[in-house]
């Protein structure tokens, strides 16, 4: 395999009898973006194995001017294992951002944001709202919700109005510098983060 290639090539040996392995990916190699212990996995096992493991917080993001923060926001979804993300407004939104990852990851659509509320009420799980507003606590200073919805506003804007007089919870991330606020998919990041470190123990090897 040459060395800027991604991923691995062909098993060698005797191919393995588990049924998780894809016969083709074993005879051909093997070049998505997945973790080590994933090599050469059917796509559905890896999604049944992730489904054994997801977290308790949910990852929602407005979506009403077509923002290219989305494909961020569910690529580092995946990457710390949030049981959703909830798209609330457009269906459509820019996937190249999620590097594939939208294939391991259970993505919902809410066409309003009255229709986010009603399913999250039903869930019984509290809206944490992360947005630099007046009256927002550091996020630094709290635990999150072990059960919660991390909601997201758009690049600009921030929450809409009918998503923040819904948020339980809203809370904001320090800044230091110049800029009055970073993008939803940096923000996801941190906020998820957060969540990782006050309720999941070490990632599997």
């Amino acid at each position: 395999m040459e060395d800027n290639e991604v991923g691995v090539g062909p098993w060698q040996g005797d191919p393995p009898t588990d049924p998780r392995y894809d016969p083709e990916l074993l005879a051909d190699g093997d070049r998505r973006n997945v973790v080590d212990r994933y090599r050469y996995w059917l796509h559905d096992a890896i999604v049944a194995d992730l489904d054994q493991r997801r977290h308790a917080f949910h990852v929602a993001i407005e979506n009403w001017q077509h923002d290219f923060n989305i494909g961020t926001v569910v690529r580092n979804a995946n990457a710390f294992l949030a049981a959703e993300v909830h798209i609330v407004g457009r269906r459509r939104w820019n996937r190249r951002g999620a590097m594939v990852t939208d294939r391991y990851q259970h993505v919902r659509h809410h066409e309003t944001i009255e229709a986010f509320l009603d399913w999250a009420r039903a869930e019984g799980l509290p809206i944490v709202g992360i947005d630099n507003l007046p009256g927002s606590r550091p996020m630094e200073t709290v635990t999150l919700p072990r059960r919660c919805v991390l909601l997201f506003g758009q690049e600009g804007p921030g929450l809409s109005e009918p998503a923040r007089a819904a948020c339980d919870e809203l809370f904001s991330i320090a800044q230091y510098g110049s800029t009055r606020s970073i993008n939803a998919g940096v923000a996801s990041g941190i906020a998820m983060h957060a969540w990782i470190r006050a309720h999941a123990g070490a990632p599997p090897g």
